[in-house]
């Protein structure tokens, strides 16, 4: 039976950094990845904020670029659907849809996911007017409308820094009154760029190959408007924030979680000795792929001390 000295459970971009540092460090290190690496990150169409990017750097190229960063120190991979995990003994046990994997360390970066809108459309046009994160997309929109959908407390913070960006910022929420947090409804309300679609649902997103269009239903009365892009602009943003999806059901049970996140103190450890967490994944207020990125460092670094001693 082999027994690795790291794990690393997803390859986004704090499960690559962690690789990268676990075959810096000559760590017997094995990466495995359910479905293609990078995450949230690859169905970005354009990074700027990312240090060292420069024009046309897209999600997939900078992923790819990693990857062969990870491959030249001599990371196994593996693709698999990890499933359940055993952390109560020295050597730690993972059981995937294929095979069991044994280490005396992991590093969970399986990330987690925005809830999707939940319309056609929606999944097409992903990176091409639809998206989940407005520090990452807003300036493509740059005086533009955008939409945001949800009422809570991020998708109202969110959709005041995009007035930053578009020429007109609309909220759609379901209900007739916002989520968010007093102090947050008083500040999106004095925004005089900043408008509300109550008891408002979207139904269809559209257009050939970015979106020209939406449907939006009134839950109240049923009636359905279509909202057509300016013909001017070609294209409007709309952004999703009704939440994230955790991947962390595998590990209900095995290490601490709070509302389905993983807390880690600042060396990204669990509360499970020689099991750490990265990226999205971890109890955290900034998700970008620069801090995803300095986790896996950080968790790398702390696995090698941890197998030390």
């Amino acid at each position: 039976m082999q027994v690795y000295d790291v794990i690393i459970i997803g390859a986004g971009p704090g499960g690559l950094a962690a690789g990268l540092y676990a075959g810096r460090s000559r760590l017997n290190t094995l990466l495995i990845e359910k479905e293609k690496d990078g995450g949230q990150i690859v169905i970005t169409s354009e990074i700027e904020n990312y240090p060292g990017c420069l024009d046309e750097e897209s999600g997939s190229s900078l992923i790819a670029r990693m990857t062969k960063q990870v491959e030249k120190f001599g990371v196994e991979r593996v693709k698999d659907n990890i499933e359940k995990v055993d952390f109560t003994g020295d050597t730690k046990v993972l059981y995937g849809k294929n095979g069991e994997y044994h280490a005396r360390a992991v590093i969970i970066a399986t990330g987690a996911f925005p809830r999707p809108i939940g319309c056609p459309g929606e999944k097409e046009l992903i990176g091409k007017g639809v998206s989940y994160c407005a520090t990452c997309d807003g300036n493509f929109f740059e005086d533009m409308d955008i939409y945001v959908v949800g009422g809570g407390d991020t998708a109202v913070e969110e959709a005041m820094y995009l007035t930053k960006f578009g020429r007109k910022v609309t909220v759609i929420h379901r209900r007739d009154e916002l989520r968010a947090a007093k102090s947050i409804r008083e500040k999106a309300f004095k925004n005089p760029k900043m408008n509300f679609m109550w008891d408002s649902v979207v139904t269809e997103i559209g257009g050939d190959g970015m979106v020209e269009y939406m449907v939006v239903k009134n839950v109240k009365t049923g009636e359905e408007t279509r909202i057509d892009a300016p013909e001017e602009d070609g294209t409007f943003g709309i952004f999703g924030f009704i939440g994230f999806l955790p991947q962390s059901g595998m590990f209900e049970g095995a290490v601490e979680l709070e509302n389905g996140y993983i807390p880690t103190n600042e060396k990204m450890e669990t509360n499970v000795p020689g099991v750490f967490a990265v990226g999205d994944i971890r109890v955290k207020d900034v998700r970008q792929v620069v801090t995803a990125a300095a986790d896996g460092a950080i968790a790398a670094l702390m696995a090698e001390k941890y197998l030390e001693h």
